[in-house]
């Protein structure tokens, strides 16, 4: 509900800035949330995350694509630069994951054998 509201309430505010709405005025920035979740800490497949990882996966990827506009590289190279740091977040997040799930494994095992 509240994703919702901020929705409409973003909506509206273009709509008086522009002085016109336009369906898929913020379409551009789906896919830079999804990084910086991802660049967060959030795993593609749900149950892990934290409000203060998001953050400065916000964080990071603002200040990474914000040096890359001021480098000069042209579009298709920052693209390019941004989908390899994606790519490096995910294997990132899988290889933690997959630690985790091993260092974890012997203490539930220890846990049910008690």
């Amino acid at each position: 509900m509240a994703s919702g509201f901020c929705a409409a309430f973003v909506g509206m505010c273009q709509a008086i800035l522009y002085n016109s709405a336009q369906v898929s005025a913020g379409q551009s920035f789906i896919f830079n949330s999804i990084i910086a979740v991802v660049i967060g800490g959030v795993f593609l497949t749900g149950g892990y995350g934290s409000v203060l990882g998001i953050a400065l996966g916000t964080v990071t990827f603002a200040i990474v694509n914000q040096g890359i506009y001021y480098t000069g590289f042209d579009a298709n190279w920052a693209s390019l630069i941004i989908g390899v740091l994606l790519l490096a977040a995910v294997l990132l997040n899988n290889t933690f994951h997959t630690m985790a799930l091993t260092h974890s494994a012997p203490s539930a095992k220890r846990k049910a054998g008690k």
